[in-house]
């Protein structure tokens, strides 16, 4: 302690003389030759400068060097007055009372000021070096009479000194760490620093110490690396799992008048496989009703394990007393229980307890590599339970013949109570496996009979389902299925497939097969079949049958002159004989029908059908052919149709478009007599004499000028030259429709008695005039006149 005190007053008195050095600070010149070039500077009198006295260069030794642009200030100085940082001195002759000195950069003016006569710097504000730990300033000499800078601005650096004003603190506490269990001494847990504000190259202020205030003797900490270590052995996580560390860390080394700060460190020892299960009991006792299901849970067992998560999960086996292999234990994953359940059904009048020897091993291995388990054993008694009846045979099969009598005895099915109380049993038929109700069962005994006789051709096998029910408890039935086969007899005779009708050529020679034929019997006796033929009539003159004796016959002919013409088919009754007991029989008829063949045999001639045959179409082909010629000649008739339709006139001859069509003129005939009117000259249009009339459905590519008009010439005009003058223009007229179309002449004649026909040009409407003079103009005009007439007429309706 006394040595730390002495180091701390060292370093106070340390400051004290540096500001002092710093207030008598004095500069000299370097060179008396040289005035051009000035330099401000500082002077330390503790330092000891090169100077050429008199030509004469003396070297000194100085202990410590200042570098004459920077100064120093003391960080959070709280003086009465501002504190001196420096003076600024120059080596120009000039008069100190001409010079002026100027400070400017950062803090100039507010946190540093500048006495303009003697140069000296003051710090005027408290200044913290955490929050800025130099400032930048430049310096000025100017000439107060002339007011100009002496040399040139001379930028020079102060530095804020550190001082040991902040204590270390950890950044992110409270802490927490972890260390398994049972962990030797000096294993490391954690390491947790602390951060110190202050100045790390200046002093000790920012050198932390570490030290523990509270967890020993369990934890120690490394009083520089700051890492958290196990101090104690054997620490174990079931007699205690948290601890709770107090780290101290101090500054200026640990050493008096250092500031500290504190955080606290939660420990946690992690578990580790280091205890074995444990059942809570030795011997386990459960009572198991011997009707419990299959797979039913009958008990369960638990073996503790102190250790938590994977260490503390245990598996669970049977190792003895299970030798019928009926139980089963498993694991329940979220109780870590034993769950006792059944492989097979108990029976309680078979064997009425087990001891059964389980045992609990944990999953993961111990920290020595061995496995930890535990061993119980459990006593189950069963418990007797009301069981429903057991049948003497899960399955019973019965035989009875077919068309048997009502009320035959098929067979007896038999069911036990095996409770100690032996109900007795009442029998029935699951009448849903016997729609028809074909069977009876007698409900005391047992007893199959036939309610129906049964047909083997019909149904072979008939599945039932019969139950035993308890009458103590109707609760408790049991089922079981009778299987009863239908026995055959001979009770159908045979016959032949198919009625189907033969075919005969008639070119066709005697002894010539027909066909191979071969009878069916439904029944299906044990020895098989055996069929006897014969032809109903045995002296028939046609035809005779050969026994093949393959349960077949050959149909054969007699003769060769077979003839359409003079029988087209033929009857023949056969009658087939099987071999049962009794021997049932059946006649049956084949239709032969004579055709006409070819050479080879090939039937072509004995209907409609066998006349297509031949040439390879079939009724389905002719039609289709028939179909598209009928389809071709409606094709023809349209086609004809409308080429009559189109050789039509196009002119509207309806009466009342006729007046869309009327043809004005600029000169009105005069009636039968004025054969002036018909002068064809006098019908020329004056306005296209001399040019072509434009279309007005296009715009024309080429514009025309218009003929000039004139009148008509004298009687006696060609009719043909005026005709073909026109159709020449028509033909040569680029703006003229390609098609045919009515030629509009505006020139009408020289006038007539009966004035306009056309209500163009008339100031009153259609509906004004009335046209009922014109029936007085004569017959020419008649039919104009009824026209008018009918169009008034509508208007009016």
């Amino acid at each position: 302690m006394a040595k730390r005190r002495e180091e701390l007053q060292r370093d106070v008195w340390a400051g004290w003389l540096f500001l002092v050095w710093i207030t008598c600070c004095s500069a000299a010149p370097v060179s008396n030759q040289s005035q051009s070039l000035q330099s401000l500077r500082t002077t330390s009198t503790a330092a000891l400068r090169t100077r050429a006295v008199e030509g004469q260069k003396i070297l000194s030794r100085a202990k410590r060097g200042w570098v004459w642009n920077q100064m120093f200030v003391l960080e959070e100085f709280t003086g009465p007055d501002p504190i001196l940082v420096g003076r600024l001195h120059t080596d120009l002759s000039v008069s100190d009372r001409n010079l002026r000195y100027e400070l400017s950069g950062e803090g100039a003016g507010t946190i540093f000021v500048i006495n303009e006569n003697t140069g000296d710097i003051h710090a005027m504000k408290r200044l913290d070096r955490e929050e800025k730990a130099e400032y930048t300033l430049t310096a000025r000499v100017i000439n107060k009479d002339t007011n100009q800078s002496l040399e040139s601005p001379s930028q020079f650096i102060i530095k804020v000194q550190d001082i040991n004003d902040n204590p270390p603190q950890f950044i992110g506490g409270p802490f927490r760490g972890s260390v398994p269990e049972m962990s030797p001494v000096g294993t490391s847990v954690m390491r947790v620093t602390a951060t110190d504000a202050d100045d790390p190259g200046y002093g000790n202020s920012a050198k932390l110490v570490y030290s523990i205030l509270e967890g020993q003797p369990y934890f120690s900490i490394d009083q520089y690396d700051a890492i958290i270590k196990v101090a104690l052995a054997g620490m174990d996580r079931e007699m205690r799992e948290e601890y709770l560390v107090v780290i101290q860390a101090r500054d200026m080394g640990g050493h008096m008048g250092g500031m500290s700060g504190t955080t606290t460190v939660t420990v946690t020892l992690t578990d580790i496989n280091d205890n074995p299960p444990k059942f809570t009991k030795g011997l386990y006792e459960f009572t198991i009703p011997e009707d419990l299901g299959i797979g039913k849970p009958g008990g369960k067992v638990k073996a503790n394990d102190r250790d938590t998560g994977e260490n503390a999960k245990s598996t669970y086996r049977i190792i003895g007393g299970d030798e019928r292999d009926i139980f089963e234990i498993v694991t329940d994953t979220q109780t870590q229980e034993g769950v006792l359940t059944l492989k097979k059904a108990l029976d309680f009048e078979s064997k009425k307890y087990y001891n059964l020897t389980v045992v609990a091993t944990n999953v993961q291995s111990s920290t020595t590599g061995s496995t930890f388990m535990d061993q119980a054993t459990i006593k189950i008694n069963v418990e007797d339970a009301d069981e429903p009846p057991v049948f003497s045979k899960s399955t019973y099969v019965f035989d009875v013949h077919e068309n048997a009598p009502v009320n035959t005895i098929i067979g007896t099915v038999t069911a036990r109570d095996q409770d100690a109380s032996r109900s007795l049993v009442r029998y029935s038929i699951d009448r849903h496996t016997d729609l028809e109700r074909q069977f009876n069962i007698h409900v005391d005994d047992g007893r199959i009979t036939l309610a129906k006789p049964l047909d083997r051709e019909a149904d072979t096998w008939h599945n039932i389902t019969v139950t035993a029910t308890e009458i103590r408890n109707h609760s408790q039935i049991s089922r079981t299925i009778v299987a009863i086969r239908v026995l055959d007899i001979n009770d159908n005779a045979p016959e032949f497939p198919v009625n189907e009708e033969l075919f005969l050529c008639e070119n066709g020679k005697p002894g010539q097969v027909i066909e191979t034929i071969s009878a069916v019997d439904r029944d299906n006796p044990a020895q098989g079949h055996t069929f006897h033929y014969r032809l109903d009539t045995p002296t028939n003159p046609n035809f005779t049958i050969k026994n093949n004796l393959d349960n077949s016959i050959s149909i054969l002919t007699k003769h060769d002159y077979f003839r359409r013409q003079k029988q087209e088919m033929y009857f023949l009754p056969i009658i087939v004989t099987d071999d049962g007991d009794p021997p049932l029989s059946s006649t049956n008829t084949l239709t032969i029908r004579v055709c006409g063949c070819s050479k080879d045999g090939t039937v072509q001639s004995c209907n409609v059908e066998a006349f297509v045959l031949p040439i390879g179409l079939s009724m389905g082909a002719l039609i289709a052919i028939l179909a598209c010629i009928i389809l071709l000649l409606v094709i023809v008739v349209l086609f004809v149709t409308l080429r009559r339709h189109k050789n039509e006139p196009l002119i509207i001859k309806d009466d009342e478009d006729v007046r869309e069509n009327i043809i004005r003129y600029d000169d009105e005939g005069g009636g039968e007599e004025d054969t002036e009117a018909f002068d064809i000259a006098t019908l020329q249009n004056p306005d296209g004499i001399n040019g072509f009339l434009p279309r007005k459905d296009i715009k024309p590519d080429l514009q025309f000028m218009p003929r000039q008009g004139h009148h008509s010439g004298p009687n006696g005009v060609d009719v043909d030259e005026f005709i073909n003058v026109r159709l020449h223009e028509a033909d040569n007229d680029p703006t003229a429709p390609p098609y045919d179309s009515i030629q509009i002449y505006g020139y009408e004649g020289r006038g007539s008695i009966a004035g306009s026909l056309s209500s163009l040009e008339t100031a009153s409407s259609d509906s004004d005039q009335n046209y009922d003079y014109l029936r007085d103009w004569g017959p020419h005009f008649r039919r104009l006149g009824e026209l008018y007439s009918v169009g008034e007429s509508d208007k009016e309706t």
